[in-house]
């Protein structure tokens, strides 16, 4: 099997499409057998980490996919220890984990929602189930009460969602530069008085933990889930979150320097993916910008075939590499190094009845099948998206990818051959 069929066969996609997108990025920026040398790094850490595992060439999916589950809950239970014992049913239980994760992620300030004018907008609309449920008169009394940004995090899941996007985010539509500011991310745990409330958004959700991009918040439900692997699923989470409140701050940002600034925010707040297949997206000279993990909804959504990078996928796996460094920074005994740079990684074994199925080495993958271990939920989309986000990293750089992204987000995709930037890149790499 050639690599090109190696690549495809993991990434379920068309070894032509494969092809043809190696083709593309190599006239435009260089480099030469990208797609050979990311196979054969995904099979050298193979070999690697199956030692570390107890495994070989010739286990089965369950033994090679049984080890990892055992190896995650084990760091589970190693970091729930070296963070304290942390149980996010409090702030105080939940506080080591979230200072882990605001010191290790490193993500600074960022541009968002004034106070002033978060209040403003609660006063114009009032969130009148957040009044009725917790008891009080009016939404005066509401914000003299409670913290504003636990009554923004409780529009998520106590506010009729109708309401919520043809009411209350319409107001954001009027919004302007001068209503943002430079701030610290913010990380919060609700007070117990949202927990029951909040059971809704669990039962949707199956994590407690969520964000606001616009406010510059995450945000941790009060709730004891009870299950394995707990500890470490949270802080991944909340440092994806973080990283992805930075990226959308940077958005904000570039916004804020050009026309149409509320109309360009409210886009970007909805998520909006490009659903049409325009010219060059099948010959990859345009690379889709899928900015939600689409195999979740429908894993046969014709997008996750074609040529694309995933913001989310770049998100995690900062989060990831933070984790894998965690030792480093918190506690000399912690050593999470197994995971690092595992993103993409995965490969081919054959189950009880001679079938090859795919296994992710993906921590969040690896982390989140834990999890939903007794539902027997196996997650393989972190990894293969994590996987065409590498074939762009090689060719382009991450950090150069990163921009590029943040260039054309409202487009939803990179048109490669009609790209500025990209002429950047490979002048600087010549004269280097």
């Amino acid at each position: 099997m050639t690599s090109y069929e190696k690549l495809a066969r993991i990434l379920r996609a068309d070894k032509d499409t494969v092809l043809s997108a190696e083709k593309v990025l190599t006239e435009l920026v260089g480099h030469n057998d990208v797609i050979d040398k990311i196979i054969a790094e995904n099979e050298k850490i193979v070999q690697e980490k199956l030692v570390k595992l107890g495994c070989s060439n010739n286990s089965r999916a369950s033994e090679v996919y049984g080890s990892l589950l055992k190896r995650i809950e084990e760091d589970d239970k190693n970091l729930f220890v070296k963070l304290g014992h942390p149980i996010c049913l409090t702030p105080e239980g939940c506080q080591p984990l979230l200072d882990a994760a605001q010191k290790i992620s490193n993500v600074g300030k960022g541009f968002f929602l004034k106070e002033d004018k978060a209040r403003e907008l609660l006063m114009h609309t009032p969130p009148q189930n957040i009044i009725k449920n917790l008891g009080y008169q009016d939404v005066g009394q509401l914000l003299e009460k409670e913290n504003l940004y636990e009554i923004f995090c409780g529009l998520r899941f106590m506010e009729d969602a109708n309401w919520l996007n043809d009411v209350f985010f319409k107001q954001y539509e009027n919004l302007t530069p001068d209503d943002f500011e430079e701030r610290e991310i913010k990380t919060i745990v609700l007070g117990t008085k949202w927990e029951e409330v909040a059971e809704k958004f669990l039962k949707k959700k199956y994590h407690n933990i969520s964000h606001l991009k616009e406010l510059g918040v995450v945000f941790v439900l009060p709730a004891v889930l009870g299950i394995n692997g707990e500890t470490l699923r949270t802080l991944a989470l909340v440092l994806h979150y973080l990283h992805e409140i930075s990226f959308y701050s940077k958005l904000f940002r570039k916004y804020s320097a050009g026309r149409n600034f509320a109309t360009r925010l409210v886009s970007s707040l909805r998520g909006d993916v490009v659903d049409e297949r325009s010219p060059g997206i099948d010959t990859g000279e345009r690379w889709l910008l899928v900015q939600r993990y689409l195999a979740k909804d429908d894993p046969n959504d014709w997008r996750l075939f074609e040529p694309h990078v995933n913001p989310e996928a770049l998100h995690w796996k900062k989060a990831e590499n933070n984790i894998s460094d965690l030792g480093k920074e918190i506690d000399a005994g912690l050593d999470l190094s197994f995971w690092k740079d595992l993103s993409f990684i995965g490969d081919f074994y054959p189950t009880e009845t001679g079938v090859e199925i795919l296994v992710s080495f993906n921590l969040v993958d690896t982390v989140m099948s834990l999890v939903q271990k007794n539902m027997l939920t196996k997650y393989l989309y972190h990894h293969q998206e994590a996987l065409w986000n590498k074939i762009f990293f090689d060719f382009i750089g991450e950090a150069e990818t990163e921009e590029l992204i943040l260039r054309n987000f409202e487009k939803g995709y990179i048109d490669l051959k009609n790209e500025a930037y990209l002429s950047e890149i490979y002048e600087k790499r010549n004269k280097a």
